[in-house]
């Protein structure tokens, strides 16, 4: 048989109030107790949320899922809709033979901030160059992800994929 306690702590009243706000807090002549009796919980938090997968394979690619993207000498969008996305691929190309910035950002229409970027510069010698990207990008309603590559030399490549709607509900592949 188990063994009951009173427990008197001002704080975790406090976090209980703050957690717990439809119980209206303590009342008077309420107190928090606890038991050494044990009592099996079983966490239901995934499925709550209308996700069984876990995290690692939520975020898989599939043939319906991503879409491919590659960006040689030009700016193109490559998400205009609201959500959480994953973003992956590589800069790629051959010395420009000066300076050349390539970068993914993210713009409203009035201020673009950049989420990535690979400058190319003339380090010497003709050889390939590349720079592998991988990130997650929010985007509210009138956000764009677009990408520009300022060289003909110069490709970005790669996949996005929603993993997420605006209110943060999981895409499943």
């Amino acid at each position: 048989m188990g063994q009951e306690f009173i427990i008197k702590s001002q704080q975790l009243e406090d976090k209980i109030n703050q957690l717990l706000p439809s119980q209206g807090g303590f009342q008077a002549g309420v107190d928090l107790s606890a038991s050494t009796t044990v009592i099996p919980i079983v966490d239901l938090t995934e499925s709550a949320e209308g996700s069984n997968l876990r995290a690692d394979l939520q975020v898989a690619l599939s043939l319906t899922s991503c879409t491919a993207f590659s960006v040689t000498n030009t700016t193109s969008t490559l998400i205009n809709t609201t959500g959480y996305f994953r973003i992956r691929g590589t800069y790629q190309g051959t010395n420009p033979g000066g300076l050349n910035t390539n970068t993914i950002q993210i713009t409203d229409g009035a201020s673009t901030k950049i989420l990535d970027s690979f400058i190319a510069d003339n380090v010497g010698g003709n050889g390939n160059i590349y720079k592998i990207f991988d990130f997650i990008a929010f985007l509210e309603a009138g956000d764009s992800i677009t990408a520009t590559s300022a060289s003909t030399l110069f490709r970005i490549t790669g996949t996005t994929r929603q993993i997420a709607d605006i209110s943060g509900n999981l895409v499943n592949p």
